[in-house]
C-alpha cells in the first residue's frame, strides 16, 4: 500500500529502491528509455525519449481496456528505465503500476508528476520551446508549430500531454547535456511515431476518407448536445456483437489491424465452420447465451469497491449462466478449432461453482422488492431466527397495542404499535381535536417523541422492553446479510482471474460470430469448399514510396506489400508495382485464386494504362473455366464499356455502388446494384474532403465547358465585356474634355482620372 499512497500524494515511487521528492534531480548515467504515460477514460496517451539517439516517439490516442494489455505490451517492447504519470490517476493505472513494482526482474523507475504538469496549454508550449536543432534559428513560431503538428499529432490529446510530461522530466535530468551550460536543453534530434509491432498503423485521415468510422449526433432530443452515435461507416455495418463488450473489442480490431497471419487463421476458421449451414442451430444458441453477457471486469470492478447494487448481482448471475452455456456447447464442437479448445479449456469449474453460489444465496424476488441484498433462507442460521421473529412480530405487536390501549385515556379510539428502523417500537395514538397545542400531547406514563400525519409517537414501559428484548431486528439483519454479500464478493474476487479470462474469450467468440451474415451460409456447402489462402509477403520496391506499409493486391491467396522507411499513411498513397509482380499477377493466377485491382494505370498514360487495363482482363477471360481466377476490378476507365475494350462474355459482371445525393451531400449507401456509376462525384467528394466552395464550383464550370467543348475563359483577367466597357468610358471623358479651357490641367486629368499610369509615362517625359 505504500506504493499507492505515493502515487495518490503525487510523490516519486523507485520500486526497490528508497523514495525521493519528485522534484530533486538525479543524474542517471544508464538511462536508456523513458516513458510518459496517462489513461484516462478507456484511452491510453504515451510518449517515449531514446537517450541512444536523443529520439522522440509518440503514440496516438489509443483505447484500451481496464486491464490496460496494451500498456503491458508497449513496456515489454520498449524496456523503459523510467516510467512518468501523473499523481492524479485513475485506479486501473494504480493497480498496473503496483503489479509492476512487484515484479522482481527488470522493475523500472516510476515517476510522478503534479497532474499540472500535463496539462495541454502547457505541453504545447513546452514542445514549441524544445531543442530542435534540425529547425532554423530563426524559424517562426507559427511555422515551428506547422512542422511540429505534422510530427506529432495534436489530434491526440492525451499523447500530447505525456510529451509535456517527458520532456519536464529531460530538463530535470538533464539527459546527455551533464556537462553543459544549464540555459541548454536537452536536444530533439528525431520524431517518430510508435506502432506497436505486428499492428497495422492507420492515420485518421484514411479512417476518414474510407468511413470505416463515422460519429453522428444522436436523434434523441435527451442526448443531442452530449450523445453520439456510429453513423453509416464499415465498423456501423459489420457490427452485429450481441454484447456491448463485443462491440468495443471489434472497434479495437478496426483500430489495431492486426498481421498476426495464425491469429487471422484462426479467426476464419472459426467463420467457415459456421457459414456451413448444418451448424445454423449451434451458431443461433451461442448468440443468444452472447446476448445475456455483461462486462464482467465492470462488475468486478463495482465489487472490489462494494457498489454492487441488487441488479448488477442479476447481471452476474445471469451472464455467469450464459457463460456455462456456451461451455457446454462448444464442449461438443470440434477441438480442433483452436477458440473453441480455448474457450472449453478457459471457461473453469469456476463459472459454474460462482453461478450455483449466487443461486443458493441471494434471494432476488426479494431483494428486488426491498431494493437492497437479500439472502435465501438456510443460509445463515442466526439471520432466518430474526427473519422468523419479524415476521411473527406483527401478531405479537397486535397484541401489545390491546394491552396499551387498556391503559390509556378513553377519549383515545384506537392505537398501535409499530417498528421503525434505528428509532425501534413506539405507541402510535390518533390526534384529538383538543390537542392543539404541544403542552396538549403530554398523557401519564408516556414519553412524547413526534408528531406524524395526525398521529402522535410515544414510548411507554412496554415499548422500551421491546427495545431490550427483540432490539434493533431490522438493522441487525441488513447488517448481517451485508456481511453475508461481503463474504460473496470476496469469494466471487478471488476468481477474477478467470472470470476475466473468460470474458476475454467470449468477447473474441462475440466479434467473429458477428461477422457471420446470413447470406454467407450458402445451402449445399461442404467441407471441401474452398477458402481463401492467407500468406503475408514484403517487397522492398526500387524506388522510394511515400508510406510504409500499404496493401496492394492478393495474388493466388498472396498479400504483397509495400514497404520503405518513410512514416506511415495506409490508404492515402498510390504506389507503382514493377513489371515482374504484374507479372506474377497475370501468369501465377489459376482458379482459386482471388486478384483484387484497384487504381489500376494511376500515374500512367490514360491510353496506356487503359490499353494495358484491357489487355490484362482480355488475357484472364480467354483462361479456360478451370483456371479463370476471380477478379474485382475497382476503376475509373469508362472508356473501357464506352469504347467496348473488353470481349462480351457471361463471365463479365458489371456492378456499381448505390448512392444517394441530398442537395450537395453525397451519401454512399454501400449496396452493390447491376450498372455502371455515370457519374464521378468528383464536385461531391472535394467538398466532403473541406475544399473551399468557391474553387469546387469553378472546378464544375470548367468541367462543364471542357465537357460541351466551349471555350474556358481565365478568371484572373477581366472578360471581353469589361475591356469593351472601359474602352468606352476613356473614349467618353476624352470627348468631354474641352481642350480650349485655360484652367484645364492635362496632367492631373490624365494622371488622377483617366489613365494612371499614362499620367506617370507623361510626367516622366
Amino acid at each position: 500500500m505504500a506504493a499507492l499512497d505515493s502515487l495518490r500524494d503525487g510523490r516519486r515511487v523507485v520500486f526497490g529502491s528508497s523514495c525521493i521528492s519528485g522534484d530533486e534531480e538525479e543524474e542517471e548515467d544508464s538511462l536508456v528509455v523513458i516513458l510518459s504515460v496517462l489513461a484516462q477514460n478507456g484511452q491510453l496517451g504515451l510518449s517515449f525519449y531514446d537517450c541512444k539517439d536523443s529520439s522522440l516517439h509518440c503514440m496516438a490516442d489509443t483505447p484500451d481496456n481496464y486491464e490496460l494489455p496494451l500498456l503491458a505490451r508497449v513496456i515489454q517492447e520498449v524496456n523503459p528505465h523510467v516510467i512518468i504519470t501523473s499523481a492524479k490517476q485513475e485506479h486501473c493505472m494504480t493497480r498496473f503500476l503496483q503489479q509492476l513494482g512487484s515484479n522482481s526482474e527488470n522493475r523500472p523507475e516510476v515517476v510522478t508528476y503534479p497532474y499540472v504538469d500535463f496539462g495541454l496549454e502547457v505541453s504545447k508550449q513546452r514542445l514549441l520551446s524544445a531543442n530542435l536543432p534540425f529547425l532554423p534559428a530563426f524559424i517562426s513560431e507559427k511555422d515551428k508549430m506547422s512542422y511540429l503538428s505534422s510530427c506529432v499529432s495534436f489530434d491526440s490529446p492525451l499523447m500530447l500531454r505525456t510529451v509535456g510530461a517527458l520532456l519536464k522530466c529531460l530538463d530535470r535530468r538533464r539527459v546527455g547535456v551533464e556537462l553543459e551550460d544549464s540555459s541548454v536543453k536537452v536536444p530533439i534530434l528525431q520524431f517518430h511515431t510508435y506502432t506497436l509491432k505486428g499492428i497495422v498503423c492507420i492515420d485518421k485521415d484514411a479512417y476518414s476518407v474510407l468511413q470505416i468510422f463515422k460519429s453522428e449526433q444522436h436523434p434523441s432530443v435527451y442526448k443531442l448536445h452530449s450523445g453520439e452515435k456510429e453513423g453509416l461507416s464499415l465498423y456501423g455495418i459489420l457490427n452485429r456483437c450481441k454484447c456491448k463488450f463485443g462491440s468495443k473489442l471489434l472497434r479495437q480490431w478496426f483500430l489495431r489491424p492486426t498481421q498476426d497471419m495464425a491469429m487471422l487463421r484462426r479467426r476464419q476458421e472459426v467463420i467457415r465452420f459456421f457459414t456451413l449451414p448444418e451448424n445454423s442451430i449451434v451458431l443461433s444458441t451461442l448468440q443468444t447465451s452472447l446476448r445475456s453477457i455483461s462486462n464482467i471486469p465492470n462488475l468486478l470492478r463495482r465489487m472490489s469497491l462494494s457498489h454492487t447494487k441488487v441488479t448488477k448481482w442479476q447481471s452476474l448471475y445471469k451472464t455467469l449462466y450464459s457463460a456455462v452455456c456456451i461451455r457446454d456447447t462448444v464442449r461438443q464442437l470440434p477441438q480442433s478449432i483452436q477458440l473453441f479448445l480455448d474457450i472449453s479449456e478457459g471457461f473453469s469449474d469456476d463459472l459454474h461453482y460462482i453461478a450455483s453460489l449466487i443461486n443458493r444465496v441471494v434471494d432476488f424476488e426479494a431483494s428486488i422488492a426491498e431494493n437492497r441484498f437479500t439472502i435465501k433462507p438456510n443460509v445463515d442460521p442466526e439471520i432466518d431466527e430474526k427473519k422468523r421473529r419479524m415476521m411473527g412480530l406483527s401478531d405479537f405487536l397486535t397484541d401489545v397495542a390491546r394491552q396499551e390501549l387498556e391503559h390509556l385515556d378513553p377519549r383515545i379510539p384506537s392505537c398501535c404499535v409499530i417498528y421503525i428502523p434505528l428509532i425501534g417500537f413506539l405507541l402510535s395514538v390518533p390526534r384529538l381535536p383538543s390537542m392543539v397545542a404541544k403542552e396538549d400531547f403530554e398523557m401519564e406514563g408516556l414519553e412524547f417523541m413526534f408528531l406524524s400525519e395526525d398521529r402522535l409517537h410515544y414510548r411507554s414501559k412496554r415499548t422500551k422492553k421491546l427495545d431490550n428484548i427483540l432490539g434493533d431486528l431490522h438493522c441487525d439483519i441488513r447488517d448481517m446479510e451485508t456481511g453475508v454479500m461481503t463474504q460473496l464478493q470476496n469469494t466471487i474476487l478471488k476468481k477474477s482471474a478467470s472470470l476475466c479470462k473468460a470474458s476475454a474469450v467470449r468477447a473474441v467468440l462475440s466479434c467473429v460470430c458477428c461477422q457471420l451474415l446470413p447470406e454467407l451460409r450458402v445451402p449445399g456447402q461442404s467441407q471441401d469448399h474452398h477458402w481463401p489462402q492467407l500468406i503475408w509477403q514484403e517487397y522492398l520496391p526500387k524506388t522510394d514510396v511515400p508510406a510504409k506499409e500499404a496493401e496492394i493486391g492478393l495474388v493466388d491467396g498472396i498479400f504483397t506489400r509495400m514497404q520503405s522507411r518513410e512514416s506511415v499513411s495506409v490508404g492515402l498513397s498510390t504506389f507503382m508495382i514493377d513489371v515482374n509482380q504484374m507479372a506474377q499477377a497475370l501468369n501465377s493466377s489459376t482458379g482459386n485464386s482471388l486478384v483484387l485491382i484497384d487504381e489500376f494505370g494511376k500515374g500512367t498514360n490514360t491510353v496506356d494504362g487503359l490499353s494495358l487495363l484491357a489487355a490484362s482482363i482480355s488475357h484472364w477471360m480467354r483462361k479456360a473455366a478451370g483456371d479463370l481466377p476471380h477478379v474485382l476490378l475497382a476503376t475509373n476507365f469508362h472508356s473501357l464499356l464506352q469504347l467496348e475494350l473488353l470481349p462480351s462474355s457471361g463471365l463479365l459482371s458489371l456492378l456499381t455502388l448505390e448512392t444517394a445525393v441530398d442537395g450537395d451531400e453525397l451519401v454512399f449507401l454501400y449496396q452493390l446494384k447491376e450498372g455502371i456509376c455515370q457519374s464521378s462525384y468528383a464536385a461531391n467528394i472535394a467538398t466532403l474532403a473541406g475544399l473551399p466552395a468557391s474553387l469546387v464550383q469553378r472546378g464544375v464550370e470548367v468541367s462543364e465547358l471542357y465537357r460541351t467543348g466551349r471555350s474556358i475563359q481565365r478568371i484572373d483577367k477581366a472578360s471581353s465585356d469589361e475591356q469593351k466597357n472601359r474602352c468606352r468610358s476613356v473614349v467618353e471623358k476624352f470627348m468631354s474634355l474641352d481642350l480650349e479651357d485655360k484652367d484645364l490641367d492635362l496632367l492631373h486629368f490624365m494622371k488622377e482620372e483617366l489613365l494612371p499610369s499614362a499620367g506617370e509615362l507623361l510626367n516622366r517625359s
